[in-house]
């Protein structure tokens, strides 16, 4: 089932600069990988140089090196660099991206 991205709120309106988490771990995101991997990337576009963004993950999408990284890799190259940090006790886990 695929959400459509115009009728989930988005993750942030503006740009962050210090560093900040995105729930990507709500219904709609669970339901939707491209809703996920869209607003992962919006949220690294709204994290100013120098800052990091917790990109938490729904955990019915498998550990993010699976399926988030790829996408990171091929939208922002170097530009960003990114680690696993935990998984949650409610089973998402939780990406920290460093925008460079």
């Amino acid at each position: 089932m695929t959400v459509s991205h115009d009728a989930v709120e988005p993750v942030t309106e503006s740009v962050h600069d210090n560093s900040w988490s995105a729930n990507l771990e709500k219904p709609p995101h669970a339901a939707d990988q491209s809703l996920v991997l869209a607003q992962a990337r919006e949220a690294i576009e709204h994290t100013a140089p120098g800052n990091h963004v917790n990109l938490v993950t729904h955990g019915d999408h498998g550990h993010p090196e699976k399926n988030l990284y790829p996408d990171l890799d091929e939208a922002f190259g170097d530009d960003v660099e990114y680690e696993y940090v935990e998984q949650c006790g409610c089973g998402g886990h939780v990406t920290r991206v460093h925008v460079k």
